[in-house]
C-alpha cells in the first residue's frame, strides 16, 4: 500500500478511532454496548413469546373450562405453559391456573394488609363506630386506587380505546379506567363550574389589624392578652356543633357565648337548644335571622317562666307568634323585638290589652309602619307598671302618639328615635308631664328641636342620668348655657351625648355668627355642672368649640376622675396639645376618639390608654406605651 493510500484511509477511520479512544477513556466498551443491547432484544423477543403463549393458555381455558380430564391423545406429561412464563411438565392446567389465582389473592391479601397498617387508611376512617364493612371498603377503595397504572405506563382509553401514556392528570371514565388527554377534555365541559374558594384573612399583620379593627367598632377591644374566659368562649364558638349542653353557667357568661355565635351567624335552630333551659327566666337572641315561627314556639314551650325576651332581626316574628304568646301562661316583663315589622297594629294592641299588665320594659326597633299612635294610646292604661320604653327608626309615631306617652306617670327611662317631624312644644308638654321622674331622655336625630325643649329640660328634670340630643340644627349655644347654669337642680350626669349640633352652612362653614350648636360656653357650662361625675361624653361633630375652650376645660388644676370614653371626633380645632391636657386631666380615660381632628399629628399616649382615629400612617388606633 503506498503512502498516499495509508493517509486516504486514515482519513477515513479517523472518526471512528477517535470516538473509540474517546470511549476507551472514560472506561466506556463499545463492544459492551453492543453486546448488551442484543441481549435486551433477545429478552423482549422471548418475552413477547411468552406473552403469547399466556393468551393461548388463558383462551384455551375459557373456552374448555376445566382441564382436569386431559383430552384424547393429550400426554400427561406434555409440557404445559404456565403465566409465569416458565415450562410445567406433569401438571394440568387446572393446576397451574389455580396456582396463579392463590398467589395473586396472596398478593392481594399482603396489599391489603399493608394498606390497613398505613397512616391513610387511618385517615379516611374517621368515624370510631363504623362497621367491618364500612372498613372493607375503605380497604377496597385505597387498593383500587393503587391498582390503577402509574404515571408513564402505557393504557388503553376507556372511551376511544386510543393507546396514550398514562399521566399524573389523566382522568378517570365514568364506568372505570382511564381515559386519553382529548376525551378528558370533552368530560370537562360537562362538569359544573368549581365554586371559588373563599379568602381569609390570614394570621399576619394584616389578618390581626382587621381583628383589632373589628374589636374597637364593636367595644370590645382592651390592651393586653385575652382573658381565659375570652379564650373559652372563642373556643366553644369555633366546635359549637359539639357541644350539648351548657350546664351550669353564669347568665353573664351565657350572654357572651350568646353574643359570639351571633357575631359569626352561628345561631340556628339547633344552637338555639343550648339556650332553652325550663328554669331559665331570660332568652337572649342576638341574630334571629335564621329563626323561623316554629323556633319562636319553641322557646316559649320550652321556658314556661320565661320574663325577660330580647331578639334581634326577628323578622319572622309575625302576628301568628304573637298570637301564641298571648295563648300561652308566660307572663313578660322586658319585651325587646327588632326588625319585627310583621306584626300588625291589632296585634300589638291585643298582646298590650291582654299581657300588658305585668310589662315593665317594651323596647321597639325597625318596627317600620304597624307600631303606631293607636299602639301608644293603649300603653298608659294597659301598662300600669311600665318604666321604659323605646321606639327607634319609626315612621308611623307622631305628636298624638307624644301626647299618649306623656300620659305614663311610672315611666323612667324614654328613648325616641322618630322620622315624622314633630314640633317642639310637643316635647315641652311631654317633659313637663313625665320630667321631674324620668332618669333617661334619648332624642335621636331631631333637627326640628330648639332651645324651648332646653329650657323645659332645666325646668322640669331633676333626676336625669343620661341625656342624649343629636342631629339638632336650630339649638343654640345660649341654649346649652342656659340648661347646664349651676341653677339646673339636676344633679351631674353619668352620660352625655350632644353629637352633630352644629350649625348647617355649605357655603361658609365655618362661620357661626349666630351661635348655632354646642360651642365654647355651652361647652365650658356641661364640664362646669358634670364634668365630676361623666364617665361618657361625646361631642362628635361640635366643630365651633375652639382650642382655647377646650385648653380652659382641661387645665392642670382640673381632674375628672370619673371620665372613661371620650369621643371628640370632627372637632376641627383639637390639636395635639389639647390631646396631651386631655389625658392628663383624666387619669382614668380609657379611650379617646379623635376622627377627623386632622390637627393631631403626633401626640404621647399614655400607657394603658388607646387613642383611635389618629389621622397618620400609624393606623387607627394607638396603644400608649409611654
Amino acid at each position: 500500500m503506498s503512502r498516499q493510500t495509508r493517509t486516504v484511509g486514515c482519513r477515513i477511520m479517523g472518526p471512528q478511532s477517535a470516538l473509540t479512544d474517546f470511549l476507551a477513556s472514560h472506561n466506556i466498551s463499545a463492544n459492551q454496548i453492543r453486546l448488551d443491547a442484543e441481549a435486551r432484544r433477545r429478552a423482549a423477543a422471548q418475552d413477547n413469546q411468552e406473552g403469547q403463549a399466556d393468551a393461548a393458555q388463558q383462551q384455551l381455558l375459557n373456552e374448555n373450562g376445566d382441564f382436569d380430564t386431559p383430552s384424547p391423545g393429550s400426554d400427561e406429561d406434555e409440557p404445559v405453559v404456565a403465566s409465569t412464563g416458565r415450562v410445567t411438565r406433569g401438571r394440568s392446567a387446572a393446576q397451574v391456573t389455580s396456582e396463579v389465582e392463590r398467589r395473586k389473592k396472596e398478593k392481594e391479601k399482603h396489599a391489603i394488609d399493608k394498606i390497613k397498617a398505613s397512616k391513610k387508611f387511618q385517615k379516611r376512617k374517621r368515624d370510631p363506630d363504623a362497621s367491618d364493612d364500612d372498613d372493607d371498603d375503605i380497604v377496597r377503595a385505597l387498593f383500587n386506587e393503587r391498582a390503577k397504572p402509574l404515571p408513564g405506563q402505557m393504557e388503553n382509553c376507556a372511551i376511544c380505546n386510543t393507546r396514550f401514556t398514562v399521566t399524573p392528570y389523566s382522568r378517570n371514565a365514568p364506568d372505570g379506567g382511564l381515559v386519553c388527554s382529548p376525551c378528558g377534555k370533552e368530560l370537562a365541559k360537562d362538569d359544573p363550574a368549581p365554586k371559588k374558594k373563599t379568602k381569609r384573612a390570614s394570621g399576619g399583620p394584616v389578618g390581626a389589624r382587621r381583628q383589632t379593627q373589628s374589636r374597637i367598632l364593636d367595644g370590645t377591644y382592651h390592651v393586653g392578652g385575652k382573658s381565659l374566659m375570652s379564650l373559652c368562649i372563642q373556643t366553644l364558638a369555633k366546635n359549637i356543633d359539639l357541644a350539648e349542653d351548657l350546664g351550669d353557667l353564669p347568665p353573664k357568661i351565657v350572654d357572651k357565648i350568646a353574643r359570639k355565635l351571633s357575631k359569626h351567624r352561628l345561631l340556628n335552630p339547633t344552637t338555639l337548644s343550648l339556650f332553652l333551659k325550663p328554669s331559665n327566666q331570660e332568652v337572649l337572641v342576638y341574630d334571629g335571622a335564621k329563626l323561623s315561627a316554629d323556633d319562636f314556639y319553641r322557646i316559649f314551650h320550652s321556658v314556661p317562666e320565661l320574663k325577660k325576651l330580647k331578639v334581634r332581626n326577628a323578622i319572622h316574628f309575625k302576628d301568628e307568634v304573637v298570637e301564641y304568646l298571648v295563648d300561652r301562661h308566660i307572663v313578660l316583663e322586658d319585651l325587646y323585638l327588632h326588625g319585627c315589622n310583621l306584626i300588625s297594629e291589632g296585634k300589638w294592641i291585643e298582646y298590650l290589652q291582654k299581657k300588658g299588665q305585668p310589662l315593665r320594659s317594651l323596647r321597639v326597633y325597625w318596627t317600620d309602619k304597624h307600631f303606631t299612635d293607636a299602639v301608644l294610646a293603649v300603653i298608659p292604661t294597659s301598662c300600669p307598671n311600665l318604666t321604659r320604653l323605646k321606639v327607634c327608626h319609626n315612621q308611623a309615631v307622631t305628636g298624638e302618639g307624644l301626647n299618649h306617652i306623656a300620659k305614663i306617670a311610672t315611666l323612667r327611662h324614654l328613648s325616641l328615635d322618630l322620622r315624622e317631624a314633630i314640633h317642639p312644644d310637643v316635647y315641652v308638654k311631654l317633659l313637663t308631664a313625665i320630667g321631674p321622674q324620668l332618669e333617661t331622655l334619648c332624642l335621636t336625630r331631631v333637627p326640628e328641636l330648639d332651645n324651648t325643649v332646653l329650657d323645659a329640660l332645666h325646668m322640669h328634670c331633676r333626676n336625669l342620668k343620661k341625656l342624649r340630643i343629636t342631629d339638632s340644627e336650630l339649638m343654640t349655644d345660649a341654649g346649652f348655657a342656659r340648661l347646664f347654669t349651676s341653677t339646673w337642680s339636676n344633679p351631674g350626669l353619668v352620660f352625655l351625648d350632644l353629637q352633630k349640633c352644629r350649625q348647617l352652612e355649605s357655603t361658609k362653614p365655618r362661620e357661626n355668627p349666630d351661635g348655632i350648636g354646642l360651642c365654647d360656653e355651652g361647652f365650658k357650662a356641661l364640664m362646669a355642672h358634670s364634668g365630676k361625675t361623666l364617665q361618657n361624653l361625646n361631642v362628635h361633630g361640635c366643630r365651633h368649640i375652639s382650642s382655647n375652650a377646650f385648653e380652659e376645660v382641661f387645665t392642670a388644676d382640673k381632674t375628672y376622675e370619673n371620665m372613661h370614653k371620650m369621643e371628640i371626633s370632627f372637632c376641627e380645632e383639637v390639636t395635639d396639645f389639647v390631646v396631651g391636657c386631655i389625658f392628663r386631666s383624666c387619669p382614668n380615660l380609657r379611650e379617646l376618639n379623635v376622627f377627623g381632628c386632622m390637627k393631631v399629628k403626633d401626640v404621647r399616649v399614655p400607657k394603658g390608654k388607646i387613642l383611635v382615629g389618629v389621622p397618620n400612617a400609624r393606623g387607627m388606633v394607638i396603644e400608649g406605651e409611654d
